[in-house]
């Protein structure tokens, strides 16, 4: 007997349907076809523990799997759930009426309990798109699939539920969730605050342009200057997700099994922190089996990357293509698998190896050639695609020792809130451009173009400089942003001379 139930496969950050097609027939042996790696291979062992443990054990026959498209490579223990069904079906313990109705992913233990997947919500996503009218999941993933409307999302904890289910003898409501209360429970609450940094107030105001803008930022200065403490604190500024933003960041973690189990969507930009030790795989993803880097889980958020010259060198470089592109492409002989990368670098740095270069108060003990042999860890073609080069110096303590809490990060997050709302009615007939260091150079100096005081004051930082065509326009996109939080439509000089001013690392006196 042939029967056929519906599965998923995960391509990057999107599901393709598998059908599952089974026949039973007289004879010996068990074949299974269609691309399966080693765990899909192993599931006849788990699926025949599960159902002799549940009482729905199956007559030994001649078994055929197909799981089509055969050319599509089945990856993951998530087939057991389909596959004991169809067997199930195959050998006429049920009826096969509803399968055609729901896509079925679940990884089963030997004694019949669903295991938590990834990818629920790509899959989710697949089946609500092909037409189906609903999804069977463990109970683990019934959340992160429940937020997708016009599907019904069933949680199951056993097989034994699914059976009982497809037979009609167990009754239960599909899985819903509240966006919106999910939104107004968590979007406002971090354990940080800007009220909490003393002094700073140069650096602060070079955080607000970047979210505001999302720019790349490089703060550079000595130990305990607070370079780290300062960037901990950016996504308390950062504007909110929007549903599609928030969506697409969730099927990434989905995708990667990062998903924490409490939120079944993320609703908070994230915020990832790699060891200055991490591999170049595991920052831009791939692998024996391709899994999402530190860039892609960075999507719509921060990456932060303190002490970057202790960073490798190749590991540095392959940032250059995702930070322009905002996608990252990892490609295989057979296959290539593109995961969404857009996110905002924020980086920190000593001066040199003793960390007091340019320090007021200590002398660098570094020797000659030290400084610049240090800074030339970090190329120039990446440098250049870094917006804003910021300096932090150490507070005084005059400074520590006030009593009066600085400016709160709700006060600094309304005002970039303004800014973004003005970059989103510039922006919406170009639906890919979000944020001002998006801009394309088709609209750049439609968009940025300042009055003749501020190109002869361009002029001159050019020419003093030195700087490259990529750091004029740059230096262009930030001072847009700077008029944008000004509630400025044109870019005056003063925002321009703003922006040239945060290219430190372009200045003499740096390196030696």
């Amino acid at each position: 007997m042939l029967v056929k139930t519906y599965a998923s496969a995960l391509h990057g950050i999107h599901a393709t349907t598998v059908t599952v097609e089974v026949d039973i027939s007289p004879g010996i042996n068990f074949f299974m076809v269609g691309l399966p790696d080693s765990a899909v291979k192993e599931s006849q062992r788990r699926i025949e523990s599960a159902l002799k443990v549940n009482g729905l054990e199956i007559t030994k026959k001649r078994t055929v799997i197909n799981l089509a498209p055969a050319d599509i490579r089945k990856e993951g223990s998530a087939y057991d759930l389909p596959l004991a069904i169809a067997i199930l079906a195959a050998s006429g313990t049920l009826p096969l009426d509803k399968l055609a109705q729901y896509i079925m992913m679940g990884e089963l233990s030997l004694d019949g309990n669903l295991e938590r997947i990834k990818g629920a919500l790509p899959m989710a996503i697949n089946a609500r798109d092909e037409g189906f009218r609903g999804i069977i999941l463990p109970k683990q993933n019934a959340k992160e699939a429940g937020v997708i409307s016009g599907l019904e999302v069933y949680g199951m904890e056993n097989i034994r539920q699914v059976v009982t289910f497809l037979r009609d003898q167990y009754h239960v409501k599909p899985v819903r969730v509240d966006l919106k209360k999910i939104f107004h429970q968590q979007t406002n609450h971090f354990g940080l605050d800007f009220s909490e940094v003393k002094g700073q107030s140069r650096v602060k105001r070079a955080l607000e342009i970047a979210a505001a803008g999302s720019h790349n930022l490089l703060m550079i200065g000595p130990p305990g200057a607070g370079k780290t403490m300062l960037a901990r604190r950016l996504p308390t500024i950062l504007p909110p997700l929007s549903l599609n933003e928030a969506l697409a960041t969730t099927m990434i973690h989905s995708v990667a099994g990062k998903l924490d189990r409490k939120e079944p969507l993320i609703i908070r930009r994230p915020f990832r922190d790699p060891h200055h030790t991490i591999s170049d795989t595991a920052l831009v993803g791939g692998g024996s089996y391709p899994q999402p880097g530190e860039i892609s889980l960075a999507h719509n958020g921060v990456l932060y990357m303190d002490e970057l010259p202790e960073f490798r060198r190749n590991v540095l470089e392959v940032l250059r293509q995702p930070m322009e592109g905002r996608m990252m492409t990892i490609s295989r002989a057979k296959f290539s698998i593109e995961y969404p990368a857009s996110f905002m670098l924020v980086a920190s740095m000593n001066p040199c190896p003793c960390g007091y270069y340019n320090h007021p108060d200590r002398e660098c003990e570094c020797p000659p050639g030290a400084v610049k042999k240090y800074l030339s860890r970090i190329s120039g073609p990446l440098l250049d695609r870094i917006d804003i080069q910021i300096e932090v110096m150490p507070v005084p303590f005059t400074k520590l020792s006030e009593q009066q809490p600085a400016e709160s990060s709700k006060t600094i997050r309304d005002r970039v809130l303004s800014a973004s709302i003005i970059q989103q009615q510039r922006f919406k007939e170009n639906p890919d451009i979000y944020c001002n260091a998006q801009i394309p150079p088709k609209l750049l100096h439609q968009i940025c173009q300042p009055d003749n005081t501020g190109i002869s004051l361009l002029k001159n930082a050019m020419e003093k400089l030195d700087l490259s065509a990529r750091a004029y326009d740059r230096i262009l996109k930030v001072a847009r942003t700077i008029a944008d939080l000004d509630s400025s439509a044109p870019v005056r000089s003063y925002h321009l001379a703003e922006a040239i001013n945060y290219r430190n690392l372009d200045r003499e006196g740096w390196g030696g």
